[in-house]
């Protein structure tokens, strides 16, 4: 699967995910092994801007764990 492909599948899974916060926490975790740095900084806005409400001190404190190169 090609990077573009890697950043489209994690937000369904972040989507399908999003119910449960622990599970969206862990999966979002996972998304970093992943993605390069401009992909992240994508998924990161796309989060904030879908799930910001409900989940963003988990977005906030799993994105501050990132070194951005």
């Amino acid at each position: 699967m090609n990077a573009s492909g890697m950043l489209e599948f994690s937000k369904r899974v972040l989507s399908k995910v999003s119910f449960d916060r622990h599970l969206f926490a862990k999966e979002l975790r996972k998304c970093l092994n992943y993605l390069n740095a401009e992909e992240l900084r994508m998924l990161r806005d796309w989060c904030l801007g879908r799930y910001g409400s409900r989940y963003g001190d988990v977005i906030n404190e799993t994105f501050a764990a990132v070194a951005w190169g």
